[in-house]
């Protein structure tokens, strides 16, 4: 089923005006502080009433100028940046309370099948206050899911975790987006790295409305949404099949325009990633390199070029079937004489793919 969100909501001197659906997969909503995504979400759970406007989820009207159905009825599961687990209680009956007010009570094997995606199952006996970041926040997940929800409402679960602990439960997101893709996920955050790794489409606010919306390949790899992203981010998602692991910890990698060379990767031969290349950390060329490796020397066809970026131009780059970004100096635009259309090579620092910006 499709989430549709059509509302506008004014809080001071702020207002939220934003129209989007979010159908099965994970629909990402990104933007930085104060864009209005806690605002928004919060009125898709029915914590606060919008001034005006439709949630619709299938045929059911959450909220209209007649209708603001009650959280509880809502049926969304939801899980907050503070994990928000009932210290008094362990794990077990902190996962048992939301089996109990399920609308539809899940059995003894699903209630086992979500201990395992989660990894839960060491953690059972224990209480919250014996737990980290990252496993609280899991045992959240858990809760979530065990009531059964019909969609799944997610804002900014992993902001106060750090990097390893982030780096350690995104695993598990990615998993459960693979076990149930039919599940709607409305994933709010600031981080691109996670929404990269996680997401399936993604809406992009600035100053309370929608100022890009779409596929996350398309979005993420349009150079006129750098200013949005953030110069420092940019960058588009290659998708990429694990060919070996080889000696010192690298690994090859084939795409659809050639093969890259990167340490890190953690997947097993023959399965298929998501990799974030930054477009600051792609340089082109409008010759192929001699004397260098022809790993991470892919050919591509220029396809957009976006000055007033700052001090540098962002590029749209097609490469096979596949898209990269690159910032350059505006200069250089001139110096390889590139335009829509013009062919050259994109070279790719190996080292500078991080493993957390590599997705399954």
């Amino acid at each position: 089923m499709t989430l549709r969100i059509d509302i506008t909501h004014s809080l001071g001197g702020f207002t939220l005006d934003t129209c989007f659906e979010a159908g099965p997969g994970v629909t990402a909503v990104f933007g930085r502080s104060g864009a209005g995504k806690t605002t928004l979400i919060n009125a898709v759970a029915g914590v606060i009433a919008p001034d005006s406007g439709r949630i619709t989820f299938g045929d059911d009207t959450l909220f209209d100028v007649r209708t603001n159905v009650p959280p509880h009825k809502r049926q969304m599961g939801y899980v907050f940046q503070d994990a928000r687990l009932f210290p008094h209680m362990s794990v077990a009956k902190n996962l048992d309370y939301a089996v109990r007010f399920a609308a539809q009570r899940p059995q003894g094997a699903q209630r086992n099948d979500v201990i395992e995606l989660l990894g839960l199952g060491p953690l059972l006996s224990r209480a919250p206050h014996d737990l980290s970041g990252g496993e609280k926040q899991r045992v959240a997940l858990g809760r979530a899911l065990l009531s059964r929800p019909r969609a799944l409402l997610m804002d900014e679960p992993l902001a106060a975790l750090d990097a390893a602990r982030k780096d350690a439960i995104l695993p598990y997101l990615e998993r459960l987006k693979s076990t149930a893709p039919a599940l709607p996920i409305l994933y709010v955050s600031h981080a691109l790295d996670e929404v990269a790794r996680l997401a399936d489409n993604i809406v992009v606010l600035s100053q309370g409305k929608v100022a890009a919306q779409g596929p996350i390949f398309d979005v993420l790899s349009d150079p006129n949404a750098v200013p949005l992203l953030g110069v420092r981010q940019a960058g588009a998602i290659v998708c990429a099949t694990v060919v070996n692991h080889g000696p010192e910890g690298l690994s090859t990698l084939r795409t659809s325009a050639g093969t890259l060379t990167l340490p890190g990767v953690q997947a097993a031969i023959g399965s298929t990633v998501r990799l974030r290349i930054l477009a600051q950390d792609v340089i082109l060329s409008p010759r192929k390199p001699e004397g260098l490796s022809t790993a991470n020397v892919l050919p591509v066809t220029v396809t957009t070029i976006k000055t007033g970026i700052g001090p540098g131009a962002a590029v749209g780059l097609l490469a096979g079937t596949d898209r990269l970004l690159a910032r350059i100096p505006a200069p250089a635009i001139k110096d390889l004489n590139i335009k829509p259309g013009t062919s050259c090579y994109a070279l790719i620092n190996a080292t500078s793919v991080a493993p957390s910006s590599i997705g399954r």
